[in-house]
């Protein structure tokens, strides 16, 4: 069946000691008979009377020819019995038997002549059924067939796990002959690959007799020194018909085209999962350092195991930048990952920090050529190209860095960064696969960074418009003690339309104004201003507050159809009363002490710019000590409670009457203003003094 048989046990010493019997005679049943010069049957084996039918009893001393043969053949079997006696050549074929039933069967013979001691001559004759021959025939050609030509490797090792036989494709596999094979270990032939898990995985087999299917076994051999492949191998316990075991039967396929394509595959697969996920994770907010760290997020450790996302400091604060090849690139760290304080992150800038990257450093070429910068092995004379500086360069190469890759930010045509990606810890390096993904994790963030930039660009252009048109503090008034607070909106769209107003009145009189421009933005900011400005100059005039509300409306109508919301009250600190009117706002609360805190009850009155509707004003009570809490709806509105739940609330904060003010305001706002309002909140508390 195979290449090569069986050698003697290693050292060429015959084994000792019992040999289990083997199965292929039992199989096979080969009849004894032995006759004498005369032809009758001297000695009768049980296989014999199994094959022919007869009794040791009834067939010793009987002519064997006339007891086995047709009268049709007797002749023949006469010349053959003679020639075998006279010539002492032996005769092998095979020939029809009459068994004692009347049947014929066709018998495989094998006879020969023999001498006792004396000198007397024998005949010896070895029978088997011809059709339990041909089937074994035929199974063990079709076995050598297949073995020879099998493309798998084939091989049995012994239950020393020494190679017995190979084939040829298993010499091809391997690299060796068969010669250098039989009677070794396969420690002995491949030491290049992972032989304790083959030969534990055999041990196993030869122990249970469960068969190990497809053990994958990746590396390289003689045959192919300078490339892996990967092969799949199973192995079969060997046992004759008896049950004894023989040994370890073992098939090898180079399965390297398969498991080459079923790796691509995957990796397909898991550059389409990190592609899902960073859809779903980068850009939840336009929070431009949030982006950017779920950008890194998303790299690691998917990707990389150190990511960094830079942008450069032109782009950060709206500038245009472009790089000669002479220039160095200032660069901003947005998010870092992981942080677990290791030498690559260490070497790593932290978010926040600002750092200069000299002309020839490789996150530079990256950002100005806009172009992915691959070093899939690194050596130590790239580390000083990688790191900003040579302490950084010193622990990168202490965290094992052996694989480097940028990619650029680029959206709308603008390189914005890079983002910076290393592998210390995983052993693959990175390949064009890696590349194409991490340019596109980089292209989906780019667009999602850039909205974020220029969003906190317009908003920080709408807080600086918001905060010009404010008071930076309240004046100091006769006979009134005040605190305030603005607090802008989460979102640019809705930043700018709530403002307050202090403004000193002559008799010591002061205006307390707090108004809410409906709408958002930078309209709305300019809006406020002209209002503020509008409120200041009438305020001079020494109106009633409902005349001057009057006076607001013409002019909010007159401003491209805008509407405004706006408490107008007017504190005289000698009558010890506050006249106020409404125009569509929330009403002020009232806090005195003795008393439950109360909202007041006013006319509701209209917004500004909606014109026809005259305004009133009510002259309320204001004793020193007393408070008036003058607020916009973004500090009490919530899409999840009423209104009513949410005044209430407010007026439980003011049950201490002589809570320090600026502490009332941050209270208020601390438990109040809900995340998920998206308003910007105007506060103004004044509280009554004795003059």
């Amino acid at each position: 069946m195979s290449a090569a048989g069986a050698p003697a046990p290693q050292g060429g010493e015959p084994a000792r000691g019992p040999v289990p019997p083997g199965g292929l005679l039992d199989v096979l049943a080969v009849a004894s008979v032995v006759l004498d010069t005369d032809g009758r049957i001297a000695l009768w084996s049980p296989q014999a009377e199994e094959l022919f039918g007869y009794t040791a009893a009834e067939a010793l001393g009987q002519y064997a020819a006339r007891l086995m043969v047709d009268e049709r053949h007797m002749q023949l079997v006469g010349k053959l019995f003679a020639d075998v006696m006279t010539t002492g050549q032996s005769w092998a074929g095979g020939f029809p038997v009459r068994h004692k039933d009347g049947s014929t069967r066709l018998v495989e013979f094998r006879n020969m002549r023999l001498l006792d001691a004396r000198g007397k001559v024998y005949a010896l004759g070895l029978a088997a059924d011809r059709s339990t021959v041909r089937r074994l025939e035929q199974d063990v050609a079709l076995s050598e067939r297949m073995v020879m030509q099998s493309p798998a490797g084939l091989a049995v090792l012994d239950t020393e796990l020494r190679f017995v036989s190979v084939n040829p494709a298993l010499e091809r596999i391997n690299g060796r002959p068969a010669a250098e094979h039989l009677g070794r270990r396969m420690a002995d032939v491949v030491p290049e690959l992972d032989v304790a898990s083959m030969e534990a995985g055999a041990r196993r087999v030869l122990e249970t007799g469960a068969p190990l299917i497809d053990h994958i076994v990746v590396g390289r051999t003689p045959a192919d020194p300078d490339a892996d492949h990967t092969w799949a191998v199973s192995l079969y316990r060997l046992d004759d018909a008896a049950g004894h075991v023989l040994g370890v039967a073992c098939s090898v396929a180079d399965i390297t085209e398969q498991h080459r394509a079923a790796m691509e595959a995957e990796a397909a697969r898991r550059r389409l999962a990190v592609i899902a996920d960073a859809g779903a994770r980068i850009g939840t907010t336009l929070e431009l350092d949030r982006t950017a760290w779920e950008l890194a997020e998303v790299a690691v450790p998917e990707l990389a195991d150190v990511a960094a996302v830079d942008l450069l400091e032109a782009v950060v604060e709206g500038r245009p930048s472009t790089l000669g090849p002479a220039d160095a690139a200032v660069l901003r760290a947005l998010a870092l990952r992981p942080e677990d304080g290791s030498d690559a992150v260490r070497a790593a800038d932290t978010p926040g920090r600002i750092a200069r990257y000299a002309p020839d450093r490789l996150v530079t070429e990256c950002v100005r050529t806009g172009e992915a910068v691959l070093v899939p092995r690194v050596k130590d004379e790239d580390l000083p190209r990688i790191a900003r500086s040579p302490e950084a360069a010193v622990l990168l190469g202490r965290a094992g860095l052996h694989s480097y890759l940028a990619v650029p930010l680029i959206a709308r045509g603008e390189v914005l960064g890079a983002l910076d990606l290393k592998r210390t810890v995983s052993p693959r390096p990175f390949d064009a696969d890696d590349v194409l993904l991490a340019r596109e994790l980089a292209a989906r963030a780019a667009v999602q960074i850039d909205n974020a930039r220029w969003y906190q660009n317009a908003r920080n252009t709408a807080l600086t418009l918001q905060r010009s048109l404010l008071p930076s503090s309240p004046p100091v008034t006769t006979g009134l003690e005040v605190a305030s607070r603005y607090q802008p909106a989460g979102a640019t769209s809705e930043v700018g339309g709530d403002w307050f107003d202090v403004i000193p009145l002559e008799g010591g009189r002061t205006a307390l104004v707090v108004g809410d421009v409906m709408g958002s933005g930078i309209g709305a900011a300019a809006t406020m201003g002209r209002l503020r400005t509008a409120t200041t100059t009438l305020t001079a005039l020494g109106l009633d507050p409902a005349v001057l509300l009057a006076h607001l409306d013409k002019t909010t109508s007159a401003l491209d159809h805008s509407i405004a919301t706006c408490v107008y009250a007017v504190h005289d600190p000698r009558l010890r009363q506050c006249r106020i009117a409404n125009a569509g706002h929330l009403p002020p609360a009232r806090v005195r002490p003795g008393h439950p805190p109360e909202l007041l009850d006013l006319p509701t009155g209209v917004p500004l710019g909606v014109g026809g509707v005259s305004f009133s004003t009510v002259t309320v009570d204001f004793a020193p000590g007393d408070e008036l809490v003058l607020y916009t709806d973004g500090l009490v509105e919530t899409r999840r409670h009423t209104l009513d739940e949410r005044l209430d609330l407010m007026l439980s904060l003011l049950t201490d009457p002589t809570r320090p003010l600026e502490e009332t305001c941050d209270l208020l706002l601390r438990t109040l203003h809900h995340p998920d309002n998206h308003d910007d909140v105007a506060l103004l508390i004044a509280r009554a003094k004795e003059c």
